[in-house]
Parts: C-alpha cells; sequence; structure tokens
C-alpha cells in the first residue's frame, strides 16, 4: 500500500534546500571552465527501500570531460537520506571496475552525507578523466534502513546491488543482486574537454528508451549523442535524456513512478541543467491517449498547446531554445482513436507552423509508415505500434538536422 505523504509528494513539485546545485546559466555556457551535463535521467517517487547495501550502478557519458561530479536526489522521498559512501571508477564489464580507476566522491570533504527528504545534494569534483561514450560505475552505499526511494524506475542498464558496504570493490563478485532501475543517482556533470553546453532530450516513454536493448545505449537520444561527438571537428554539445515513461504534459500521472507533470518538472530537469544551451520537447502523446485534459477534463488541442507555450516561455526567461517535435503516429495501439487522431495531426499541425518553437523535429514524418500515415512504419515498430525498434530509435535521430542545435 503506498502511504499518503506519497502520493502527496508524486502530485507536488518538492523545492529543493540549500544543499542542491544552483542551475546552471544558460548565458554563460561558453565560458572557460563551464560544466556540462554528461548523464542526467528524470527522477520519480515510489522506488523501493534499502537496507545496509551498496548500490552499483552505470552511467555512460555523453561527452568528455574532467573533475566530474555527482548529484544525488532524495527529492521525491518522504524521509532524509543516510549515504555512508560513495565511489566512481572506470567499468571493465559488467559490474566491475578496472583496476586502479576508483575514486572515493565527497560533499563539502565528508565521505558521508544526509540529504533531508525533497532536497539534492551535488558532489565535490573528483579527480577522474571521462571520454566520450565511456561508462563509470558510481556505488552507493546505505548503512542504515531507507524509506521508499527517489529513482528512475526503467533506465535500460543494469544495476548491482550488494548486501553491506562494498563501494570499494574492483571485483562485482558481492554483488548477486541486480535490477534495470537506478536509485537516488541523478546526474554526471564535468569540464568538458570541448563541449560548450548541453542539449536536453525531454519526453516521456520513447525519449526514455522503452523497448530499446538493455546496456546497448539505443535511445533517440543515445544515437544523437554520438552524432554530435562524430561530426567533423571536436565535440561541441553533451546530450542528456530526461524521459520518463508514461509521463505527460498537463497533469501527473496516477503511477507514482510515471512521474509528475512535464509544466512541474521542466524547470528542474531541463532547465536546471548544467550548460543547457537548447531544449528538445517531445511529449504530449500520453495526454492524448489517456485524454487527460486540465482538472479532470477532456483533453483538448488548444490545452495541450497552452502547455507547451508554457514550456517554451519558461525556456526563453532561462535563456534557453526550444526545439519541438512532432508526435508519432500510434495506429493499432490503445491509445489510437479516430477523435485522438484527429487531436494528434491538429498538435502536429501546430508544432509545424505556429512559429512559438525555435526551431521543428518531424519525427511523424521521418517515422510514419508511406502506405498509412496514420501508423508507425513497420521496420521501426517495437511490436506495440507506438514505440521504436532500436532501428527505429536510430532512424530518429537521423531525422535531427545537427544545424538546428548551437555548436
Amino acid at each position: 500500500m503506498v502511504r499518503g505523504v506519497l502520493l502527496a509528494l508524486a502530485l507536488t513539485v518538492v523545492p529543493l534546500g540549500a544543499v542542491s546545485a544552483a542551475p546552471s546559466s544558460p548565458s554563460s555556457a561558453s565560458a572557460p571552465g563551464t560544466r556540462v551535463s554528461a548523464w542526467s535521467p528524470s527522477m520519480t517517487t515510489g522506488g523501493p527501500a534499502f537496507d545496509h547495501q551498496t548500490l552499483r550502478m552505470v552511467v555512460h557519458s555523453s561527452v568528455a570531460g574532467s573533475d566530474a561530479r555527482i548529484t544525488l536526489s532524495n527529492r521525491y522521498s518522504p524521509e532524509a537520506l543516510d549515504v555512508g559512501a560513495v565511489d566512481v571508477a572506470v567499468q571493465a564489464s559488467g559490474g566491475e571496475a578496472q583496476p586502479g580507476t576508483t575514486r572515493r566522491v565527497t560533499f563539502g570533504g565528508s565521505g558521508r552525507v544526509t540529504i533531508a527528504a525533497g532536497q539534492e545534494a551535488v558532489s565535490d569534483a573528483v579527480p577522474i578523466r571521462v571520454e566520450t561514450g565511456q561508462n563509470l560505475l558510481v556505488s552507493l552505499y546505505v548503512p542504515g534502513v531507507t524509506g521508499t526511494s527517489t529513482w528512475h524506475s526503467d533506465a535500460f542498464d543494469t544495476t548491482y546491488i550488494a548486501a553491506g558496504d562494498h563501494t570499494g570493490d574492483t571485483g562485482a563478485a558481492a554483488f548477486a543482486t541486480t535490477t534495470t532501475s537506478w536509485y537516488y543517482l541523478a546526474g554526471l556533470d564535468v569540464v568538458p574537454a570541448t563541449a560548450k553546453g548541453t542539449v536536453v532530450a525531454f519526453g516521456d516513454s520513447i525519449t526514455d528508451g522503452y523497448h530499446s536493448s538493455t546496456g546497448t545505449y539505443t535511445r533517440w537520444p543515445d544515437f544523437l549523442g554520438r552524432r554530435l561527438a562524430d561530426a567533423p571537428g571536436p565535440q561541441k554539445l553533451s546530450v542528456v535524456d530526461a524521459g520518463i515513461g508514461g509521463n505527460r504534459v498537463l497533469t501527473d500521472v496516477p503511477n507514482l513512478w510515471q512521474g509528475v507533470s512535464a509544466l512541474k518538472r521542466f524547470g528542474h530537469d531541463a532547465l536546471a541543467q548544467p550548460g543547457v544551451q537548447d531544449v528538445i520537447l517531445f511529449e504530449g502523446i500520453n495526454d492524448i491517449g489517456n485524454n487527460a485534459g486540465p482538472d479532470g477534463a477532456a483533453l483538448s488541442a488548444q490545452a495541450l498547446i497552452d502547455g507547451y507555450r508554457t514550456l517554451i516561455d519558461q525556456a526563453h526567461a532561462a535563456h534557453v531554445r526550444v526545439i519541438g517535435a512532432t508526435l508519432m503516429p500510434d495506429k493499432g495501439n490503445g491509445y489510437y482513436t479516430p477523435a485522438a487522431e484527429e487531436l494528434r495531426q491538429t498538435v502536429n499541425d501546430w508544432i509545424r507552423s505556429g512559429d512559438a518553437f525555435d526551431a521543428v523535429i518531424d519525427f511523424d514524418q521521418a517515422m510514419r509508415d508511406p502506405a498509412d500515415p496514420a501508423a508507425l512504419n513497420p521496420a521501426y515498430d517495437a511490436g506495440d505500434h507506438i514505440h521504436p525498434n532500436d532501428a527505429g530509435m536510430e532512424a530518429m535521430s537521423d531525422a535531427i538536422d545537427l544545424r538546428l542545435l548551437r555548436r
């Protein structure tokens, strides 16, 4: 049974306290030494509790840099979190670290930190270098019994769990349990080698990578990060994935782990990212599929458009560009009805021609079936007629004109 306090947390934006990192200034993104976000999943409430355990999680960096910092989030938990030890190492394979690469992580000079409910903690800079596309292992030891965890349910990567404190272990023998979620770990930022800013991919399960292969980094933001890294010249931008499966623009999702609305989380999950310059906004199909308008009303195209305008205004006030992405077809999925399809088409027409976004990516055009434009191209369909397979994720990335992004 989920306690009432958890529901309250899910339906409100929990303010961050003094231990939180201050949002970076997008206008200073090109200043020497300015940090960029290298990896940063969006967090929700409703995760499992832990008891004297070490959580070893994989972090896949989209950019090269040094002096790494990690962010631990207790933002959606009802109780304070006591963290006994944290370390970071370069991954060898699975839960094994490369010998000699383990570094202890401190917070204000201490290896131990207590994070109050609703707050986050950003570590001191760690003397470790990370390369583009490299995996780090972050090991987090909780010395007591935790409450419900702040987590990211659908990691599409492997987390390794051990009883007791095994933060210093190079090997993985003690890590007898695995899951496919991240717990408390909400970010990695670096002083970049060449990158001048961060691109945030903001969305729902398609952005989160639902149906992509575990541990292969084949979400469309992963493909986009590799395209940017492989472009001629030094890498100019990092890419982070702020997708949450099931998330909606206008309303909170009853399933707690699918997050508060985009309207509530956009400022934190997108605009507060270190070095953010561009946000790709690709969300709304869950609003349409659930006919979920504001205050329990049926959804209208205008309500969803008004939601987009609110997010655009927030971004522009922070001097961040917003690139709108059209909503992809879903005929054959349970979300599809003629009325829902009409609403999707109306919203897509506005995204393309409304002149509200700074630029537009037409995922609808790139991903639809040429023989049936209301349906996903069968070559890109993971099987449920709404989520792309790995080839579809790559096609989404390929549909993005890199000239749209600040470089």
